[in-house]
């Protein structure tokens, strides 16, 4: 199912109902919005994931606000993990909110660009890490 809010025939978003059962890549232009069960990877520019949906594979997306159960790895530039979110999987990401009570087994690490990361590898092994704690 899909939405069309303008007049030149593009689809705004497209809703998986949560009687869907893909196996397979997704890979979508327009925004996603997930209620069913998904077995393969999803790329798209913005994902929406209802509570009783469950994704088993990788999840890569501009945005992403998940709060049913991700069993892979997710890449989002925006993520929001909400409550009632069950992760296994690392996660990357540039800006990250997680509720209380969200469940994530596995890493997170922020996305880093290129001349971010070759920055890093330029930091010696004497160099100590530097940690602000904000009150």
């Amino acid at each position: 199912m899909a939405k069309n809010n303008s007049g030149n025939g593009r689809s705004t978003f497209s809703v998986i109902g949560s009687d869907i059962v893909i196996t397979g890549d997704i890979a979508a232009s327009a925004d996603l919005h997930i209620d069913g069960k998904v077995e393969g990877d999803i790329a798209c520019s913005s994902l929406v994931q209802g509570e009783t949906s469950v994704i088993h594979g990788n999840v890569k997306a501009d945005r992403a606000r998940l709060s049913g159960t991700v069993n892979g790895s997710i890449a989002a530039k925006e993520l929001v993990v909400l409550q009632t979110a069950r992760i296994t999987g690392d996660v990357q990401y540039d800006a990250l909110t997680i509720e209380q009570g969200a469940q994530v087994e596995g890493r997170f690490a922020p996305k880093m660009d290129k001349p971010a990361a070759k920055q890093a590898q330029q930091v010696g092994a004497n160099d100590e890490p530097k940690l602000a704690v904000a009150r």
